[in-house]
């Protein structure tokens, strides 16, 4: 039982191991967002307005208000400010030391910092109101978020999607997208 216990303590002490495709998958999965280089460094942007990007030395960079950076500096002793003059314009930690879960949050209040206000509005909106879905209840709430948070509500919607765009969303995985193949199915449509 001992050797156990020292066998979990080890892997506890671990960092969490945040991938380059998990900020990919959650950065793809808000609303206008593309993909593209800034400076030679991965970076995702709203209409035009880059909100995350990664160093070649794995450092994920965020474009944040002010309490966010706080918030940010408290939860990730390894990061910092990012500074332009004397003013903060965002958090920078390296991208190992955040886990997905707090990287997800991380990466949706950089997007709400600088998505246009209408479109950042349309997205909260979207998370606080009961739609009409024919979605599969069995996919799951992560997946359902997802699927809602990429404007597809419906089947129809699905339907106009692949596979691997599909699980390209963060919160869809292969069984979610197994559920809705056969839903489709049923309704005699496909997945594109």
């Amino acid at each position: 039982m001992a050797q156990f216990r020292k066998m979990w303590a080890a892997l506890a002490s671990i960092a969490p191991m945040t991938t380059m495709a998990q900020l990919r998958k959650a950065a793809l999965a808000l609303p206008e967002v593309e993909e593209g280089t800034h400076f030679g460094m991965a970076a995702f942007s709203v209409r035009g307005k880059g909100f995350v990007s990664v160093t070649k030395d794995g450092d994920v960079q965020l474009q944040l208000p002010e309490a966010e950076i706080e918030a940010a500096e408290s939860a990730h002793p390894t990061g910092e400010r990012i500074l332009r003059g004397d003013k903060a314009i965002g958090f920078r930690v390296p991208l190992d030391d955040v886990n997905g879960k707090d990287l997800n949050a991380l990466v949706r209040a950089a997007w709400f910092c600088r998505a246009p206000k209408e479109l950042a509005a349309e997205l909260s909106a979207a998370g606080t109101r009961r739609v009409d879905s024919d979605l599969p209840a069995s996919i799951g709430r992560p997946a359902t978020r997802a699927l809602l948070g990429a404007g597809l509500a419906t089947l129809e919607q699905v339907a106009t999607r692949s596979e691997a765009e599909l699980l390209a969303l963060h919160g869809v995985g292969p069984k979610a997208v197994r559920i809705l193949a056969e839903a489709l199915a049923e309704k005699g449509m496909f997945l594109r």
